[in-house]
């Protein structure tokens, strides 16, 4: 990939997750956390909701069934383990409930899609 895709990659990530970010506020999410960098992974954002957490995970795609199929396990891993760092660093959110979300950027009004993946009991 180019400098140049690379660098419209960046852009177009940025410009989706603040829609998310927008599309998650108005739905009453308060966001804690964007980008949420760990040496074990990152978490594109984390909000909460009354005495629910949510990690979410943000996919822009042309269109909903490309940004559906690009939500792969092997990033749920990543998600989870940078959840377990986060929640370890941040232990006032221990008693909130965690759900693993995702917000679909494929039109004009991203799509919020709650409890797409759930950790391993």
């Amino acid at each position: 990939m180019s400098l140049q895709a690379r660098q419209k990659a960046h852009r177009l990530g940025h410009a989706a997750e603040w829609r998310a970010v927008w599309r998650l506020r108005l739905a009453g999410y308060t966001i804690l956390a964007r980008r949420y960098k760990t040496r074990l992974g990152e978490i594109d954002i984390v909000a909460r909701r009354g005495d629910l957490l949510a990690f979410v995970e943000v996919k822009a795609r042309g269109d909903i069934d490309t940004a559906v199929s690009s939500l792969r396990s092997g990033q749920f891993g990543r998600v989870s383990r940078a959840a377990n760092l986060f929640l370890a660093s941040h232990p006032r959110y221990a008693v909130c409930s965690v759900r693993f979300d995702a917000v679909l950027v494929t039109g004009l009004w991203p799509r919020h899609l709650p409890d797409v993946w759930r950790a391993p009991e």
